[in-house]
């Protein structure tokens, strides 16, 4: 495509923001089409005072040695009254703190999420990281749909227009009926396992799964007021979810998962809802039972694809670094990913270098279009990865499409404003490398129908029946116009473009 003059402008802005220092850089890019997110987890994008709030609200307890909910003998959370425990309604509503209600208010913050945190002996970034979920969960789920428009409002108002939040389901069905099959011994028959999970009835909890993102929606939606005179500009962030599996339980309950899990995508994608629509694993990637299991965890991935061929893959693989796990554990996991499981997308990835045949892999990764989601904040704060050390800039030497997101941008304290802030302090990328990074999240979305582009990746021209029209324009004709009113993904994309065209025109 030929820059237009207003490109131009634009990219001349950028250059003299990004020699400003990121204060100024910020200031440009909050307001720059970002697209998608596409690796966020929605508990943990949820800021630590949300969950203050509303564990007030329920009328919890806090155990303020622990910093965090108390719970029973059975891990259940207390409500009041709370013997020996603090109130959180009375404690932490916020309008008479006093100084020590201010001071644990401030260590549950911290608590929940990387604000303050400074590593120490044997506690590192990882394992705060980490421990924050424990510690905040197990709210209510009542409160999905307001935690949907918090992370979809902040979306919003950095000009995102899409949202793919991954969610774990209540998984207590298919673990009953997982634990009372068992694993086999031996040689593991998948087909023969799934048609014993399917027979004790795992199937009764596809459509509770499926109601529960659609409720979350409606909640959210009405939140926001969609579709009256006072819809909040969050109606127009379009939000679907990928549904999480818990890698390190024992291999019959993953197994159950991730068979759930396929048939509920499917189901969504036979009956045309919008809600779950694609698979991760979740999880630290070096918990000792993921890393016992991983390659048994991608063949089940493998198997259930050659089931469910349409039921997207994305993947957290590579989430490692020397000295985190042994030498061996680094040389497989993106690998197997993309062979074994047929990832589309892997998330993380920051140990390719470590794999064996590095090289070859990111070649193979680069023709078979494989997106990685790029988690810079997450990385550093997690890992210690960051700068030189990160394999961001080899993946683009590779022509290895690449994303940038947020993972848990309430833990983080972070947006992905933020993540494109330090993405061009730390690497320099082109105002075109910054448009390319927001094109491939909306080229990968797992959003239904054919893509704007003629081909995968390659944002230079538009599929046929919309080449020589104005991208982005009021008034798509022809071809173009139905390829647009037909497919979901390429709307998305007209939208981007529309957006871009836009913010350059400001310059």
């Amino acid at each position: 495509m030929a820059r237009s003059a207003d490109e131009a402008r634009a990219e001349r802005a950028y250059d003299e923001a990004l020699k400003a220092g990121p204060l100024t850089l910020r200031a440009f890019l909050v307001k720059f089409p970002k697209g998608a997110d596409l690796h966020v987890h929605l508990s943990g994008a949820v800021y630590a005072e949300t969950f203050i709030r509303d564990a007030g609200e329920d009328k919890l307890c806090v155990d303020p040695e622990g910093k965090k909910w108390a719970r029973d003998g059975q891990g259940n959370l207390l409500k009041e009254p709370c013997p020996g425990q603090l109130v959180a309604a009375s404690v932490l509503t916020g309008h008479s703190l006093k100084s020590a209600d201010q001071d644990l208010y401030d260590a549950l913050v911290n608590s929940f999420s990387m604000r303050s945190f400074v590593p120490y002996a044997g506690f590192s970034g990882h394992d705060q990281f980490f421990a924050t979920f424990g510690k905040f969960g197990g709210i209510d789920k009542r409160h999905t749909g307001e935690w949907v428009d918090e992370v979809a409002s902040r979306a919003a108002e950095q000009n995102q227009q899409y949202l793919e939040l991954m969610q774990t389901p209540v998984f207590s069905h298919a673990t009953m009926i997982a634990k009372g099959i068992g694993w086999p011994e031996g040689q593991v028959d998948f087909a023969q396992l799934r048609q014993k999970l399917l027979d004790g009835g795992l199937r009764d909890e596809v459509a509770p799964d499926m109601e529960d993102v659609r409720s979350s929606e409606e909640q959210r939606k009405q939140i926001e007021h969609c579709g009256t005179a006072e819809e909040a500009p969050a109606c127009e962030v379009e939000v679907r979810y990928i549904y999480q599996i818990l890698r390190a339980s024992p291999p019959e309950i993953v197994f159950a998962q991730t068979l759930l899990g396929f048939e509920t995508i499917q189901k969504s994608m036979d009956t045309g809802a919008d809600g779950f629509v694609g698979i991760n694993f979740v999880q630290p990637e070096d918990g000792f039972v993921s890393m016992r299991d991983y390659a048994l965890q991608m063949k089940m991935v493998g198997y259930l694809h050659s089931v469910y061929p349409k039921v997207h893959i994305s993947l957290h693989a590579g989430e490692l670094v020397p000295g985190v796990v042994t030498p061996e554990g680094l040389r497989f996991h993106v690998r197997e990913a993309v062979e074994t499981a047929h990832a589309e997308r892997i998330g993380h990835g920051v140990d390719v270098m470590y794999e064996t045949d590095a090289a070859k892999l990111l070649k193979a990764m680069a023709e078979k279009h494989v997106m990685v989601e790029i988690n810079l904040s997450s990385n550093e704060g997690i890992l210690g990865v960051k700068g030189e050390d990160h394999p961001l800039p080899l993946y683009i030497k590779a022509h290895v499409p690449v994303a940038l997101s947020t993972d848990d941008e309430g833990v983080s304290r972070i947006d992905l404003t933020n993540e494109y802030v330090k993405a061009a302090m730390e690497y320099h990328p082109s105002y075109q490398q910054l448009k390319m990074f927001a094109r491939t999240g909306m080229e990968h979305d797992f959003l239904p129908g054919d893509s704007l582009w003629a081909e995968g990746d390659d944002f230079r021209a538009a599929r046929g029946a919309c080449r020589g029209q104005l991208l982005g324009g009021d008034n798509p004709s022809g071809g173009c116009k139905s390829l647009i009113e037909k497919s979901q993904k390429a709307t998305a994309q007209w939208e981007l473009e529309r957006r871009f065209r836009a913010f350059e025109a400001a310059f």
